[in-house]
């Protein structure tokens, strides 16, 4: 792995124009990004493992850098940070990289367009596991689907969020009586026909006074923003068939009735159906979700407006009966880091905990102590404005790719360069060369090092290439042969 700007140059190019070394001003740097002689097309921000130790949970880590990165998309790394796939986009709003179940088989999935209040084209994505194009996924009913949720059920329909801009009296909240509001929309579409199979609205059911978001003063020109008194951000299937709906801006957890659309309990907010214990409280937070314990996990961000110290990952019991909720366990990243927004907790089989952090560029693992076992961040780790990247989720999971195209090589320096994004099974690469491309014989095998492997050439034959192996010597795919000058 190699990255594109040293920081000698970040810190001359900060004092050469009067940013961090006078206080004067802060400089917007360029953003950090990886560089492979292989393909020079792929530059995925890099990749700062701080912490790795043995019994992390089997698999890769799913995240989706944007913001101010030099290409945004979903990205595949191992434990030691190193690419296993990336498919740059034209745009800088992904969220939500995953791997989920279509039709009985593993896909990746993920939202992309334009983050919100502007997400007219944005539309979720599947792809199989030779990283083809399945489908694409739109909300349905004139509506748009947003950054926060794409869930595939076992049914193959798909659970997605919606920000619907509609009039509204906003004159009990103190704004205008011909306002506009956010409302938050939940629909399950069926994936293979398009068609809506259930849609729910947040207004009128949940009241303007249930926010604890401040209404929007007029902008200049006397423009207003519509109220986002909502701001819906999860949605996950129960056991039963109900939906719980995480809103931020409310700070409530909602059980919603999948047959009658109707608000079932409210967690949390202003009007709780349970006295919630004090260590279990939680605001502004996301990805709440039913374990198969019973309890109910969430990311709680307690910002922004900061009204915690840190963000933390919560697990809250609920006695349905008593109406009550404690806390079981928390946990929070080693260097408290607190998260404005976005964030998620993924609770493996295992008893692991997989955190992404939202707002800060990081990824940590938990072992079922508790304990940290990986730790690592993406992009540029500080500087005069601090974090330049982030990632709305972060993932981990098992995953075999199979590209179906081949493999590159590119011979520079006195070595061959070769990778193969998204190809999961390649343990070696084999050096081949000849007098042509029919008489090519193996001069040396090496075990695969990260995204691109570098390999010696004490050859001077015209024609080069090489062989991908898997772990049993199996040829998997062979790069074009490279003719030398």
């Amino acid at each position: 792995m190699r990255t594109v700007l040293a920081a000698g140059l970040v810190l001359a190019l900060a004092a050469a124009l009067g940013g961090a070394a006078d206080g004067a001003r802060e400089v917007a740097l360029p953003p950090l990004s990886q560089h492979f002689h292989s393909r020079p097309d792929l530059r995925p921000p890099p990749v700062h493992v701080h912490r790795h130790v043995r019994g992390t949970t089997p698999g890769y880590v799913f995240i989706a850098p944007k913001r101010r990165v030099a290409q945004a998309g979903p990205l595949i790394v191992d434990d030691g940070g190193n690419v296993v796939w990336f498919k740059p986009l034209d745009t800088k709003g992904v969220t939500d990289f995953r791997v989920q179940r279509y039709r009985g088989q593993p896909v990746l999935t993920w939202w992309r367009g334009r983050a919100p209040p502007h997400s007219r084209d944005g539309y979720y994505v599947i792809y199989d596991s030779a990283y083809r194009r399945v489908t694409d996924v739109q909300a349905g009913n004139g509506l748009v689907g947003d950054i926060h949720e794409f869930r595939i059920t076992p049914q193959n329909t798909a659970l997605i969020t919606v920000y619907h801009r509609r009039p509204a009296n906003l004159s009990a909240v103190g704004g205008p009586k011909r306002g506009e509001i956010y409302e938050g929309i939940v629909q399950e579409i069926d994936i293979a026909s398009g068609r809506v199979l259930f849609e729910w609205h947040s207004f009128p059911q949940v009241g303007l006074k249930e926010s604890y978001w401040k209404v929007p003063h007029p902008r200049p020109g006397g423009k207003t923003s519509p109220y986002d008194y909502f701001h819906v951000n999860s949605v996950d299937l129960e056991p039963d068939g109900n939906l719980l709906v995480s809103s931020r801006n409310t700070h409530t957890v909602y059980e919603i009735d999948r047959s009658t659309r109707k608000i079932l309990w409210r967690l949390g907010g202003k009007r709780s159906n349970f006295k919630v214990a004090p260590a279990a409280r939680f605001a502004w937070q996301h990805d709440a979700r039913r374990q198969p314990d019973g309890t109910i996990t969430l990311f709680d961000n307690g910002a922004e407006p900061a009204v915690e110290k840190y963000s933390r990952v919560l697990v809250l019991k609920l006695d349905e009966s008593a109406h009550t909720v404690s806390l079981v366990r928390s946990y929070h990243h080693p260097r408290r880091l607190l998260s404005g927004w976005e964030g998620n907790a993924q609770f493996l089989p295992n008893g692991h905990v997989f955190v992404g952090w939202g707002t800060n560029p990081d990824y940590t693992e938990f072992d079922a102590n508790g304990h940290v076992v990986l730790d690592a961040s993406f992009g540029r780790e500080g500087g005069p404005l601090g974090p330049d990247t982030e990632s709305y989720r972060a993932y981990r999971f098992e995953w075999t790719g199979r590209p179906p195209d081949r493999p590159r090589a590119t011979v520079g320096g006195g070595r061959v360069y070769a990778s193969w994004n998204g190809a999961t099974e390649v343990a070696r690469w084999q050096l081949v060369a000849g007098v042509d491309p029919q008489h090519l014989e193996a001069l040396r095998t090496v075990a695969k090092s990260g995204f691109e492997t570098a390999i010696p050439l004490a050859s001077d034959a015209p024609s080069v290439a090489v062989r991908a192996l898997d772990r049993a010597g199996e040829v998997l795919g062979t790069t074009t042969v490279l003719k030398r000058r």
